[in-house]
């Protein structure tokens, strides 16, 4: 049995209704989804108590198949700030399907430092993935029944139609599909495709949505096609926000679960960071900090990805910053960076190590373009040399910045209370909040030039013919405004997933670019990032089963 599996199975969970009352939530408030798992009604919601809560936001350096472990360090440091007599609780995103049966195999965190029931949260978990899916996909059938319509009819010229359908599973052979074929019956035919549930539109609004009224304003807002005569369509057009939103109505409620030392843990939303905004919702955020005095989130993958947008995107909206940033660095994955083969991360290599430092370095400098508190957490495995360890404390004693050795995975909360002491330490020492990147009243590209030059390294950015057509499309539907999510590969901070450690000088090619008006973002979609991924040569789901008794393995 896998080793985080065998951990999570070792513990006695305790029931949801005693999670919830150390946070002083009521068993009659909570919606329970059996004895482990329960909703949070929004009512529970405290803005008075925002205001007084800290928010922390956790990152990483660009991640390599060695994986970083940001997940894990943000429970470990949840669970040791409250093991110093702090109330904190932490906020995470829902896991995809996708990455479970394809590479990770699970995303709950791992060692001691998990959330449980992890089997439950890896899988279908309150069904908010299904929910998103289902309220996607209503649209999509909506545009091809009036496009098939010929008495109830917008004109829908389905020669622009742009909403595709999703799924929640990595299937590279739905990207490129025509529907609409078999006859006059089966519809009018087209090309279209999938992308992945995570990087839905609609998975994006349930993100953003502060309320029911605002969750049906976005949906109405979803940029569809034109007409014939060249008139936009929108969800609202084909009056589907409604239908939308009664799929969503319970999706848009919180997740509260529990961490292996029962620390409460709230799970809700899913966007993946290359691809979306990557982060989870605003209102499990808000939540997280109406209940606690620390607030501890993560945003996916590097900080030039999920870090940026959690920042110009998320909280532009919230109008709460985070007050400090920590930075989850692993030295196999620097050492990855510093050129050091994937099967030898494992021997000691200063020089490798070395080299791999200017990825974290950029990282730190990226932090700091917002005038915020970077920390840096050493992710420590068992191979991890004390040369190694002291190098790249030294490292970051140079450049000022506070460094903590973490043992959560193998200690929980223990193994981080050092990191959870600075983090309490750098906010009460500079608690200002951070800045944004850039102005939305700026040109799309101007926004898109200031994110590849001073977050990537880039030396500037070259448009596609499509590119160019996408943005002038933008700007006359009168949405360039918008702040900018980019879609790019997160194994470098350039749009080339070979470029490791600090790329510079590269010019960033986008090749598309992509309206989520409901979502309030513009997608600039570089290099060869795809929204529907595909399988790895050996899928985690290979490795994925289950007995007569029901116990499954595989999962981590």
């Amino acid at each position: 049995m896998n080793e985080d599996l065998r951990i999570a199975h070792s513990v006695e969970l305790e029931p949801i209704v005693d999670v919830a009352a150390r946070l002083g939530i009521d068993a009659h408030t909570l919606e329970s989804y059996g004895r482990y798992k329960a909703k949070l009604p929004l009512s529970l919601i405290d803005h008075n108590k925002i205001g007084r809560s800290n928010l922390i936001l956790v990152s990483a350096i660009s991640p390599t198949p060695a994986g970083e472990g940001k997940t894990t360090v943000s429970i470990g440091l949840t669970q040791a700030l409250n093991r110093l007599g702090y109330s904190s609780v932490v906020a995470l995103r829902e896991p995809s399907l996708g990455p479970v049966f394809g590479i990770k195999g699970g995303a709950a965190g791992g060692g001691y430092s998990q959330v449980l029931p992890m089997e439950d949260i890896n899988l279908n978990f309150t069904g908010d993935f299904d929910a998103v899916s289902k309220a996607h996909n209503l649209l999509s059938a909506l545009i091809d029944n009036n496009i098939q319509n010929k008495r109830n009819t917008l004109g829908i010229d389905p020669r622009t139609v742009v909403w595709k359908r999703v799924m929640d599973m990595n299937d590279r052979a739905l990207r490129n599909i025509i529907v609409g074929l078999g006859g006059v019956a089966g519809g009018r035919p087209r090309e279209t495709g999938f992308d992945i549930t995570a990087a839905s539109e609609v998975m994006a609004i349930l993100c953003m949505s502060e309320s029911m009224k605002e969750l049906k304003e976005r949906l109405g807002g979803i940029f569809v096609g034109y007409t014939f005569d060249r008139k936009p369509v929108y969800a609202r057009d084909l009056k589907a926000e409604g239908a939308m939103a009664v799929i969503l109505k319970e999706a848009l409620k919180p997740n509260l679960v529990q961490t292996i030392e029962h620390t409460p843990a709230i799970i809700h939303g899913g966007p993946f960071a290359n691809i979306a905004q990557g982060t989870n919702t605003i209102v499990a955020t808000r939540m997280a900090m109406s209940l606690s005095d620390y607030a501890v989130t993560e945003a996916g993958f590097g900080f030039d990805l999920g870090g940026e947008k959690f920042i110009d995107i998320k909280c532009r909206r919230m109008g709460v910053y985070p007050k400090v940033v920590v930075l989850v660095a692993t030295i196999k994955a620097l050492k990855y960076h510093g050129g050091k083969p994937l099967d030898e991360l494992s021997q000691p290599d200063v020089d490798a190590l070395r080299r791999g430092m200017a990825n974290l370095e950029k990282h730190i400098e990226n932090i700091r373009r917002f005038d915020a508190n970077p920390i840096v957490a050493i992710n420590r495995f068992t191979a991890d040399s004390p040369e190694e360890i002291e190098l790249i404390e030294e490292f970051c004693r140079t450049k000022d910045v506070p460094v903590s050795l973490c043992e959560v995975w193998a200690k929980g909360g223990e193994g981080g209370l050092d990191l959870a002491e600075k983090v309490v330490e750098a906010i009460r020492r500079n608690p200002v909040e951070c800045i944004k990147l850039y102005g939305c009243n700026r040109p799309i590209e101007e926004k898109i030039d200031i994110i590849a030059r001073q977050i990537y390294g880039a030396a500037g950015v070259e448009y596609t013919g499509k590119a160019v057509a996408d943005i002038k499309r933008i700007y006359s539907l009168g949405h360039d405004k918008l702040p900018i999510c980019m879609a790019k590969t997160q194994k470098s901070l350039s749009d080339d997933p070979k470029q490791l450690g600090r790329p510079e000088g590269f010019i960033l090619k986008v090749r598309e670019v992509e309206l989520a008006a409901g979502a309030g973002f513009i997608i600039p979609i570089a290099g060869d990032m795809m929204r529907m991924p595909g399988l790895p040569e050996v899928p985690a789901a290979e490795s994925i089963d289950i007995d007569d008794q029901g116990r499954i393995t595989g999962l981590s």
